[in-house]
């Protein structure tokens, strides 16, 4: 076997990200093919064989590459619209534009989506892609190849609808699937694509849309077919104070106990949003280990209301943080999403140290990968673990100023990234992604928005 490359990064200040939150000032970390060899203070160590690039990395911080734990990147081609809405009116005036959606322009979106969070520091993405139209061509295909192409870690939350209009819930008839069909379809996808190995690049978890979306036949049925694949699950819970409304209506109890009961709780499980929790509800959470996507800026862009994050910390609930889709966060980052979750969690009275900046960073990185079931193998800077981590450019006008370099990354303007690397690949360079080309992607999606608008209008 040809001797494993080397790829050494030195002269950086280092965040670990470790059991006991480790910094270095002055570190190095050596990347081994596809692990990290070693990290630590000072050089790499002397008489490192088959060394192949070295980086000197002075006035940038290295931190675990971020982990996205929520998103739909097929909202990408329509972003901009119902800017004034709350969830549900949100939902009613986009689903009819979502439900034409097919093949050619889901590829487009996802490479959209994937792109500005891979420039963005993500390394580990994922998408909950729940809109299925009948003859859309094989998306969840499209999407997977989209992530392949782009070099980045992936999880496909393949999720699915059977409620529509007709049995209460909000998607038009014709973009939801049977029962049946969406079991059908869901297996055959963690058949086709799920990799359970440690250094995999794709991963699929059964992701039944939303309690409004979703008969209890799919929640029950979709769990017991995710735990006999050996796979996560993944859902919407607790949003708005709508859903809990209705909820109560159509089940007579609150989404969380409609979770337990259907079997959605558990240490394969994660959800999305998770707002409108009360300490029950927390408590059910920390004592089964079900994992929270936080997203922010979405739950502000709709009026949602606040996650109680450092409360879901405090008792041991596992969090992540979520770009969520682009149409409810139009700016697709996740690197944006540091600074807003520990802003909007501090608003309020006396809530000055509700997050600081490496509980910030925790969750957008060992956070992302504990909800995603990868914290063995991502989210720290570990000999052993992947070689997954971002290079963040802090020596410019925009953060040279503040001291502390995880303070500058959390609390200052978005930094630039000079490298992110994903298996031991650099994917981006000097902010511009080395895998695709930016400004092709950047017309495909453009055209894609388009040409479904005109295919909306026609109805």
């Amino acid at each position: 076997m040809a001797a494993v490359q080397r790829i050494v990064v030195e002269n950086a200040a280092i965040a670990t990200v470790d059991a006991e939150d480790t910094e270095h000032a002055d570190g190095h970390v050596v990347l081994a093919g596809n692990r990290i060899e070693s990290v630590g203070a000072g050089r790499a160590p002397e008489g490192l064989q088959n060394v192949v690039r070295r980086i000197d990395a002075t006035g940038h911080l290295v931190t675990p590459g971020l982990v996205n734990t929520h998103h739909h990147f097929y909202q990408w081609i329509t972003r901009g619209l119902a800017t004034d809405h709350n969830l549900f009116d949100w939902l009613v005036a986009l689903y009819p534009t979502w439900a034409r959606i097919d093949e050619r322009m889901v590829r487009a979106a996802a490479q959209g989506s994937l792109a500005m969070m891979a420039r963005g520091g993500v390394t580990t993405a994922m998408d909950h892609h729940y809109v299925f139209p009948r003859d859309s061509g094989d998306l969840s295909g499209a999407i997977i190849g989209a992530a392949r192409d782009m070099g980045v870690r992936f999880t496909l939350a393949r999720g699915s609808m059977d409620r529509s209009e007709k049995d209460g819930g909000l998607p038009p008839d014709f973009a939801v699937e049977t029962l049946d069909g969406a079991l059908a379809a869901t297996e055959e996808t963690v058949v086709q694509h799920h990799d359970a190995s440690f250094d995999a690049m794709t991963q699929v978890a059964v992701a039944p849309c939303s309690p409004f979306s979703v008969s209890t036949e799919l929640m029950s049925q979709g769990a017991e077919l995710a735990r006999r694949l050996g796979v996560r699950l993944h859902t919407h819970g607790s949003e708005t104070v709508e859903e809990e409304k209705f909820c109560h209506e159509l089940f007579g109890m609150g989404p969380t106990d409609y979770f337990e009961s259907t079997g959605w709780l558990g240490e394969d499980v994660w959800m999305a949003h998770c707002v409108h929790m009360n300490d029950s509800d927390i408590d059910a959470f920390a004592r089964t280990r079900t994992g929270v996507a936080h997203c922010p800026s979405s739950n502000a862009r709709l009026a949602a209301g606040i996650a109680r994050v450092p409360d879901m910390l405090a008792a041991g609930v596992p969090v992540g943080l979520g770009v969520d889709g682009t149409a409810s966060n139009e700016s697709g980052e996740l690197h944006t999403e540091l600074r807003n979750a520990l802003l909007i969690n501090r608003l309020g009275a006396h809530r000055e140290a509700a997050l600081n900046a490496r509980q910030a960073l925790r969750l957008g990185t060992f956070g992302g990968a504990r909800v995603l079931g990868r914290a063995a193998q991502i989210g720290s800077l570990e000999p052993g673990k992947l070689a997954d981590l971002v290079l963040w450019k802090l020596d410019t006008l925009a953060h040279a100023s503040i001291a502390d370099p995880v303070t500058a990354l959390v609390f200052g303007a978005a930094a630039p990234v000079t490298a992110s690397f994903v298996n031991g690949r650099q994917i981006v360079e000097n902010g511009r992604l080395a895998t695709v080309d930016e400004d092709a992607v950047a017309r495909s999606t453009r055209e894609e928005a388009r040409r479904l608008a005109r295919i909306a209008a026609q109805g």
